[in-house]
């Protein structure tokens, strides 16, 4: 690959190649080298960045503006750090509405309050007609440790849990570009998810939020952190009507679909009952479910593998090629 690409910024294979290839070899550090959501500090601090560029910036659920506070806060969360600040740093397109930008910044205010968080500081620039699409958001968010998930100390029987139905965030997207003439009543899944920090101490040892590359790319990541198998159990992943019939009508696998308010929990055998019991009191967690668990006896090690509703069992690979272009 001689020119960027979008599938550069996936979340799947490519962009892991990318960093590991051409980031890791010029700028790598034991920090780094982790590839964590968010880095640990010492001080017990820990720190993350993002950028969203999301198309189009106002969509059913949510915009831009809730999407980067929520993003960042999230990779906060999962990563063992209750979120305090935020950094805000804007780049807009000359000629972008007033209108869009004040909307934008109450969403900002209003995520940020949800999340209990506060923006620390804060840039702007402006480029030229043309030379961007309305506005660029990029956020880095420092929060408190309180956890270190451990995805190495996974062992046979260990659940998966995911908190929540998958795919509405890159369908809403989907639907309000209007590229394919369907119509549906769905929203993205926009939220912080604050709600999961408890679980740290009563039997969560890793999470990750359900971002680009979808559930299947986020698991294959696992799986090759751990000396055991992932099986999935295809019936029992929560999917909305809505994700089921598009992905059916467009041939989406909607196990590479990506959300912005779900989550995905490794949790010891044992505890998995009282996680659960504590995600379903919660709205965001409703419809939270058991989905899989480490196993030592199907498949290799590293391999992760779904058992379809058929009895079949498939094994899932990272996303290769962009499936949605700036969902994010």
């Amino acid at each position: 690959m001689d020119r960027v690409s979008l599938e550069l910024g996936s979340g799947g294979r490519t962009m892991r190649d990318f960093i590991a290839r051409t980031v890791l070899p010029v700028l790598g550090n034991p920090r780094l080298r982790k590839l964590l959501d968010a880095s640990h500090l010492p001080g017990g601090m820990a720190f993350t960045t993002d950028s969203y560029v999301v198309d189009p910036i106002f969509f059913p659920g949510g915009d831009i503006g809730t999407l980067a506070v929520n993003g960042t806060v999230n990779d906060l969360i999962v990563s063992g750090a209750v979120p305090r600040f935020l950094s805000l740093a804007f780049i807009l397109e000359e000629g972008l509405g007033w209108a869009s930008l004040e909307r934008v910044l109450r969403s900002i205010r209003r995520a940020s309050r949800q999340a209990g968080v506060e923006i620390a500081t804060g840039d702007t620039k402006v480029v030229r007609r043309g030379q961007g699409d309305k506005i660029y958001i990029n956020t880095s968010g420092i929060g408190r440790v309180v956890a270190r998930p451990k995805a190495s100390s996974a062992r046979p029987g260990d659940k998966l849990i995911a908190t929540g139905t998958l795919g509405e965030h890159s369908l809403a997207i989907l639907l309000a570009r209007g590229e394919f003439g369907l119509e549906a009543k769905v929203r993205s899944d926009c939220a912080p998810l604050n709600f999961l920090l408890p679980l740290w101490k009563t039997g969560a040892i890793w999470m990750r939020d359900v971002t680009r590359g979808g559930l299947a790319t986020i698991l294959s990541e696992l799986a090759a952190e751990i000396p055991d198998s992932i099986v999935l159990e295809e019936e029992a992943i929560p999917l909305s009507r809505p994700v089921r019939a598009a992905a059916g009508l467009l041939g989406i696998d909607p196990l590479y679909l990506a959300c912005e308010g779900r989550a995905v929990l490794l949790v010891r055998q044992g505890r998995a009952g009282q996680v659960l019991s504590v995600l379903r009191k919660h709205p965001l967690g409703r419809r939270a479910a058991v989905i899989g668990a480490v196993d030592g006896r199907v498949g290799r090690p590293g391999e992760l593998i779904l058992r379809t509703t058929a009895g079949g069992l498939r094994l899932l690979e990272p996303l290769t090629s962009e499936l949605l272009p700036r969902i994010c």
